[in-house]
């Protein structure tokens, strides 16, 4: 193999030119699903709704990598799924697939025999099969119950082999599916949280009342307190601030340090009411509120600590620290 000059306009160019057919290839998907593909794009989604059992994947090849992503995408976004790998079907992983199930294959020629198997179990005990190609007059589109038709677009690869143009296709309609499915189920941001437990994106996720501090954490003095109970309410607690909770145990108001700092520049310290200097009306949150959503709160109003209110009364207390220990900031 002789190997050609490598020069950084020669890569820009392939790299453009790989990005110019994919984006066209993403292009004409989109055109058709306001034409030939919508009327199927719709059934295959009603179908993978109201099955009682799984979505099986399933795709021989570059399809089958991209079939892996396909089913952990939906079974990440309240879709129970999984991959089933053709070849290993025809060795006893059919057993996999129950007739509650339904079966999306992959293939953009639709023509890969290790799908044979596969197929001929979906026919013979009613699996409704749902297939992603390109060509109609393929096996498996033949045979699918609902059979989406991707434009036949040219690979970015100069010799229109490799798959490139046809996978990013591919991706973007498992994703199309699983959004879709995501939205009908109503699929919110504390469910998703169930199945990202871990890492940058399930910190992202933890909301108010999984981050802060409760019970005898929280720093709180009564109405007629004086700032010398304040103070030492805020030294023990330690997030430089306190609540101010009426007889109800509502949240009148809250003293930051700023607070005692302007207090002490008034004079007559220690033995005023902490009524006389509170924030009124302080910046706080619900208990539900996310993460990210928090940290813009604190940001926004450039403090480093807030409480949590429900039904009027203060039920938790976190700041920026704790933020950061979630991985959030």
């Amino acid at each position: 193999m002789d190997l050609a000059p490598l020069t950084e306009d020669t890569a820009l160019a392939a790299a453009r030119r790989t990005l110019d057919l994919e984006t066209q290839g993403l292009a004409a998907l989109r055109t058709a699903l306001d034409g030939a593909l919508a009327e199927g794009f719709s059934r295959a989604v009603a179908v993978i709704r109201e099955a009682a059992g799984r979505a099986i994947v399933t795709g021989m090849g570059k399809s089958g990598h991209v079939g892996r992503k396909i089913a952990a995408t939906l079974a990440s976004t309240g879709t129970p799924a999984h991959f089933v790998h053709p070849a290993e079907a025809s060795h006893g992983d059919l057993g996999m697939i129950q007739e509650q199930d339904v079966v999306i294959a992959l293939s953009w020629s639709g023509e890969a025999p290790e799908l044979s198997d596969i197929i001929a179990y979906t026919r013979r005990f009613q699996v409704p099969l749902i297939a992603i190609t390109a060509r109609a007059g393929s096996a498996l589109g033949k045979a699918a119950d609902i059979p989406l038709i991707l434009p036949a677009m040219p690979e970015a690869c100069p010799n229109g082999i490799a798959p490139t143009t046809s996978t990013t296709m591919q991706i973007a309609m498992g994703d199309a599916l699983a959004v879709a499915l995501l939205s009908l189920r109503g699929f919110s941001a504390q469910d998703f949280r169930r199945f990202h437990p871990g890492g940058k994106l399930g910190a992202q996720l933890r909301s108010a009342r999984d981050l802060m501090h409760t019970g005898l954490s929280v720093p709180m003095v009564p109405e007629g307190a004086t700032l010398s109970q304040a103070i030492v309410e805020m030294t023990g607690k330690r997030f430089g601030i306190t609540a101010v909770v009426d007889a109800e145990g509502r949240l009148s108001g809250v003293i930051t340090d700023g607070d005692l700092r302007r207090a002490f520049e008034g004079g007559g310290f220690t033995d005023r009411a902490v009524r006389e200097i509170m924030t009124r009306n302080p910046r706080t949150i619900g208990p539900e509120m996310l993460a990210p959503q928090i940290l813009a709160e604190l940001n926004l109003a450039a403090i480093t600590a807030l409480f949590v209110v429900e039904d009027g009364r203060p039920v938790g207390v976190l700041n920026i620290h704790d933020l950061l220990r979630a991985g959030v900031a």
